[in-house]
């Protein structure tokens, strides 16, 4: 195996703990608990909802330029350990204005870094903008249009965020991207069933699907998936962790790889999940006898798809 692609990496998630403690203790903020105890969720955490508290310690020290463009070059360093050669992360910048940095700042801040990364490692990188499904759909279209505006380092946007609210009163932004031909991708099918993800493609024009994995009971959606050649972004080990999926031995990606979907393999969130590509691909072989041709298959599916 050469080297490996991730499409489906959150920054907020990808945080190092000793990193968080050590911008706590820069800027004066006094952690409840020990970092890794409030980044890392449990094996037992349970669902989606559960899962995402672990991720507030992150957004609450990355809120200077400084800490964005550390905690940026800091996974291009993690990727490149991994063996990655490409990586996309992404981020919502909206979450990063508390101390008064604009959508821009946060931005520049986070390009900065992958640059930086880059430089120091050789490792490729692309930047995705992350739209939030429970916030107005003036704010989704404020990150869309600073997508189109930093098309120098922006290299898509997404739809993240709680999938019990639709994503159809996102479309404007949604529509500005597609019109300034910025590629899309959405959460869907994680949390919610098949009809998020028929939302995505049809209302949403998503050229690819964060997770997915709950689009298997819908046999016309999967036609449609692979007639498409529609990437799913499956993230095996969060998606047990969230029980998005009961166990490693249920979740799809065997099946649909086999099926001739076009299955990528992610780590959504590096530290909240506890895992690495080294530590999924290791499962998916254990449970289904995985060898580097499943790897490499996926491998191929993730350059294919691959935004920048």
């Amino acid at each position: 195996m050469t080297g490996r692609y991730e499409l489906h990496c959150h920054l907020d998630g990808s945080v190092r703990p000793d990193t968080i403690a050590a911008l706590a203790a820069e800027q004066g903020l006094d952690l409840p608990a020990p970092a890794r105890q409030l980044a890392v969720a449990p094996a037992g955490v349970g669902s989606l909802h559960a899962f995402l508290p672990y991720i507030d310690v992150a957004l609450d020290v990355l809120q200077t330029p400084q800490a964005l463009h550390r905690a940026a070059a800091e996974l291009v360093a993690d990727w490149q350990a991994d063996r990655v050669v490409y990586g996309e992360v992404r981020f919502a910048p909206q979450l990063h204005t508390r101390a008064g940095m604009s959508l821009d700042d946060a931005i520049d801040a986070v390009a900065a870094g992958l640059a930086h990364g880059t430089a120091a490692t050789g490792v490729r990188t692309g930047l995705l903008l992350c739209c939030l499904r429970h916030q107005q759909p003036g704010v989704s279209l404020e990150v869309a249009d600073a997508a189109v505006r930093r098309r120098d380092v922006v290299a898509g946007l997404d739809l993240a965020g709680d999938e019990r609210h639709p994503g159809t009163p996102h479309r404007e932004a949604f529509d500005l991207a597609h019109g300034a031909g910025l590629p899309v991708t959405v959460h869907a099918g994680e949390a919610a069933g098949p009809a998020s993800v028929w939302e995505a493609l049809d209302v949403l024009g998503a050229r690819r699907i964060g997770h997915g994995v709950r689009s298997t009971g819908d046999a016309a959606l999967l036609d449609r998936l692979r007639r498409d050649q529609i990437a799913l972004e499956t993230c095996p080990g969060c998606n047990v962790l969230t029980a998005a999926v009961p166990a490693m031995a249920a979740h799809p990606a065997d099946r649909l790889l086999r099926a001739g979907l076009r299955i990528t393999v992610s780590t959504d969130t590096r530290t909240t999940a506890g895992t690495t590509l080294d530590a999924e691909f290791a499962a998916l072989a254990a449970t289904f006898g995985w060898t580097e041709a499943e790897e490499r298959l996926c491998q191929d599916n993730a350059a294919r798809a691959a935004f920048a």
